[in-house]
């Protein structure tokens, strides 16, 4: 069994000494271990909200101690917040209430003079005894640590439904008492949120814990109902009991508990105390959302023998296999950029967890999958990451939303703990399915079905749009827009967004069109695409703005609402932006026209059709001064999703230089790999989706078979597709460790020269070599219109020779350089 004082998490010193001798050539063998740049608690504090704890790789177990932080929606926070309770399921980097949490383990190493009422059994009141240091706390992929003040070592590990904690105790307890340990397990989770008549059982005899409860999602509707069985070894059982609030007893073993009439949920659970701390003592923990029953026999078949390091070594094992098809160079680069990476890929693997044969809603022989939290977030560059990384797991992502639409009726925008997420804007598992299957995912999807849903997004509106579908379907073939102040008597949700609304519409209706073409339905493919441009009908042209105190931005032109009758409505471009603390922007009834986001933003939400945008905000330079204005005058933030994009969204304007300098703006400034180094809530690992692309040099345009080139933060980068086996390369000459040199100045893709700057899946799947020779100054590389990523609309207003030479990049040089 591991045991261990307190260990760094995040080894810098070995990722240094790796940096500065081991050579190039080395880093390639199977010996490289990206493990050992993988920090679990990077956005463990400052609001990254992660999950810090021991898990498998879309596991449903989730191990971790639980602080009673105001950011706990992962369990485990670094801010100084005490620790609660040990608890198996969580999710991770999710904003909203916490989630998940339940059931609960604490331990005391005994209770002042043999008395059980003596030890401090609800979770407000045992808070006290959860201090900690945080020099204590170690955190690997697979296995999580920690020491209380009291002396108590707690370790955890987990496989797929079960988590096995390991709790070592002092050698006296209490007024310096024998040690007779006590172990508890309640029945709350992290929100609070149990409902009534939860039950628990204790066995007397074996110790045996079991019990069930009813509690809420995090951020949707209905409620979920979780069950456990608890088991333990390494000391002899003394007695065993249950308590209610702040009171217990040896003479009772069963309980049925209300939730209470003052809002809050009465304390209760079980507790099994034992007559030595001389040892270990092992407690086995799992779950099921179909019965006890289930849940102990999860324990029994996936942790027989409560051989702690034998599960921390196959978790661990596990983890390795899912990082091994990135392989970076690590020469000259600080080990900082190597633990920000490769935890950056970590964290996409955490959530959606994969709960396949848990799900009792529905019988069904295919993958399901649980925690989108949500697709609004995932679409971006999570779910095209792993898509990349982990095909077969997106596949059965994939397999599992087209299956809750055969049973539900709808693609989910955001599901978790069986439940209906809210819809956030779009019906984004559109882009989804059209993203994995532009890609060529395969395995079993059946992709009639998967066009089916995407098509019933876009004709059928549901009776209740908060959490599927999409709302304003009427209005959104009649008018071309989703009106403010909707008249919609078919269906029901909250009546706000329509700016974003309509700028996700219609993408998601590209997407379905791109879908169209390739099935051959040329009849689709004609009629989504034209409602794909639909994003032109609340584009105001004349429209200005201005900052707060009346200085104007200098830029003409932002989508506006619009009303039933065709006029306008007015929004400020700049509410909902990073520098409005005012506005209500999410799902509130008062909320703006825009989700989380600002008009200046949403400004380039327009995916498949940047060419017309380009000329619709005056051309290529325009658009270029524009897009820097947003982040010059930190108008966006980098920690919210609807930036990802626009950091590169330079290459369709014929500057991509711009977006591999506006990429190092970002990194590392504001993702650093320390507890607080995330800039937003990780979004089940959305943030480090983005960090990972940025720093391979890839990103990509979700929805299109699209990523756009700029240089890798490392001077080769290999990544072996898991299906075809084949690996993808992305070389470097003259790369430069200090980043100074980030300008590609010449490409060869296989050997030829490649002028385009972006990249199609087939780059991966084919397993080809793409060389970047890089330079100080911004070259003339990328910049033609023939050079351009694809648009629906034609590129306009390059030069006057219709951008055929780089002029128009030469004269704008000229002009940042000082010319006339």
């Amino acid at each position: 069994m591991v045991r261990h004082a307190a260990v760094s998490c995040c080894p810098r010193w070995l990722a240094l000494v790796v940096a500065l001798f081991v050579p190039v050539e080395v880093l390639a063998r199977d010996t490289f271990d990206p493990l050992a740049y993988i920090d679990p608690l990077i956005g463990a504090t400052n609001g990254g909200n992660v999950f810090a704890g021991a898990s498998m790789p879309y596991g449903m177990a989730k191990a971790v101690a639980d602080t009673n932080s105001g950011s706990r929606q992962g369990g485990f926070t670094l801010d100084g917040s005490p620790v609660t309770g040990f608890s198996s399921m969580h999710d991770s980097g999710t904003g909203g209430s916490p989630s998940l949490g339940n059931f609960a383990l604490f331990a005391y190493t005994n209770c002042p003079g043999g008395d059980v009422n003596r030890c401090a059994f609800p979770k407000k009141t045992r808070a006290a005894f959860g201090r900690f240091s945080e020099s204590t706390v170690s955190a690997k992929p697979g296995t999580f640590g920690i020491t209380l003040d009291s002396g108590i070592r707690a370790e955890m590990t987990t496989t797929h439904h079960a988590s096995l904690f390991s709790f070592t105790f002092p050698n006296e307890g209490v007024d310096r008492e024998p040690a007779q340990p006590l172990i508890l397990q309640d029945l709350t989770d992290l929100a609070d949120s149990r409902q009534d008549n939860a039950t628990v059982t204790v066995d007397p005899e074996t110790g045996r814990i079991t019990g069930s409860a009813r509690f809420l999602p995090s951020f949707g509707t209905g409620t979920y109902v979780l069950h456990f069985c608890t088991d333990f070894s390494g000391a002899e059982i003394v007695d065993s009991g249950i308590f209610v609030n702040s009171r217990a007893s040896t003479g009772v073993h069963n309980l049925t508990i209300s939730r209470s009439i003052n809002g809050y949920p009465l304390p209760g659970g079980a507790f099994v105390r034992f007559n030595s701390g001389a040892e270990p003592i092992l407690v086995r923990t799992a779950t099921s959302f179909i019965s006890p029953e289930r849940a102990c026999e999860h324990g029994e078949k996936e942790i027989p023998d409560f051989d702690f390091s034998a599960v921390s070594e196959a978790a661990t094992d596990a983890w390795r296999e899912k990082m091994s098809p990135i392989r970076v160079s690590a020469a000259g680069v600080d080990g900082s950029m190597l633990t920000n990476f490769y935890s950056g890929i970590y964290r996409t693997m955490i959530n959606p967890q994969n709960y396949t044969g848990e799900n009792p809603l529905w019988f069904s022989s295919e993958p399901y999958f649980d925690s989108f939290y949500c697709i609004w977030d995932l679409f971006r560059s999570q779910l095209p990451l792993l898509t990349i990384t982990d095909p077969l797991a997106v596949t059965d992502m994939v397999r599992s939303l087209i299956d809750t639409y055969r049973h539900l009726g709808w693609l989910p925008d955001c599901r978790m703990s069986l439940n209906k997420g809210y819809t956030q804007g779009g019906s984004n598992a559109d882009v989804v399915l059209a993203d994995a299957y532009l890609k060529g995912l395969k395995g079993g999807i059946n992709w009639d079905d998967g066009y089916a849903a995407v098509v019933k997004d876009a004709e059928v509106e549901p009776y209740d749009w908060c959490c599927e579908g999409r709302g304003g379907l009427d209005s959104w073939k009649s008018l071309g827009y989703i009106p403010v102040q909707d008249f919609d008597y078919k269906g029901f949700g909250t009546m706000t967004r329509s700016i974003s609304r309509t700028l996700e519409y219609a993408y998601n209706d590209f997407c379905i069109s791109t879908m169209a073409a390739s099935l051959g339905k040329t009849g689709d493919k004609e009629k989504y695409l034209e409602s794909s441009g639909n994003w032109q009908n609340i584009f105001k042209p004349d429209q200005p703005s201005r900052w707060w105190n009346g200085t104007d931005t200098g830029f003409k032109g932002f989508f506006q609402p619009r009303h039933l009758n065709k006029t306008w409505d007015y929004q400020d471009p700049l509410n909902c932006s990073n520098l409005d603390s005012a506005s209500v922007c999410s799902l509130q009834n008062t909320g703006r026209e825009t989700f989380e986001s600002s008009i200046w933003e949403y400004g380039f939400f327009v995916p498949h059709d940047q060419a017309t945008l380009i000329a619709r905000y005056g051309g290529p330079a325009a658009f270029t001064s524009r897009l820097s204005y947003l982040h010059d005058a930190s108008i966006t933030y980098i920690g919210n999703e609807p930036a990802f994009l626009t950091v590169f969204q330079y290459h369709y304007a014929g500057r991509p230089a711009l977006s591999a300098l506006r990429a190092h703006a970002y990194i590392p400034s504001s993702f650093s790999p320390t507890p607080g180094g995330l800039p937003g809530n990780d979004d089940s690992g959305a943030m480090g989706s983005f960090l990972a692309f940025a720093m391979i040099g890839l990103f990509p345009n979700p929805g299109q078979n699209v990523y756009l080139i700029t240089p890798p933060f490392f001077d080769a980068v290999n990544i072996t597709h898991p299906l075809t086996h084949k690996t993808a390369r992305i070389r470097t000459v003259g790369f430069d460790a200090a980043y100074k040199s980030i300008y590609i100045q010449r490409a060869t893709l296989d050997g030829k020269d490649y002028t385009r700057n972006w990249l199609d899946h087939s780059f991966f799947t084919e397993g080809r070599e793409l060389v970047l020779t890089l330079g100080r100054n911004e070259s003339v590389w990328g910049t033609r219109v023939q050079d351009l990523p694809p648009s629906v609309g034609e590129y306009q207003g390059f030069d006057e020779g219709g951008g055929v030479n780089g002029s128009f990049v030469r004269r704008a040089l000229w002009r940042e350089r000082g010319g006339v």
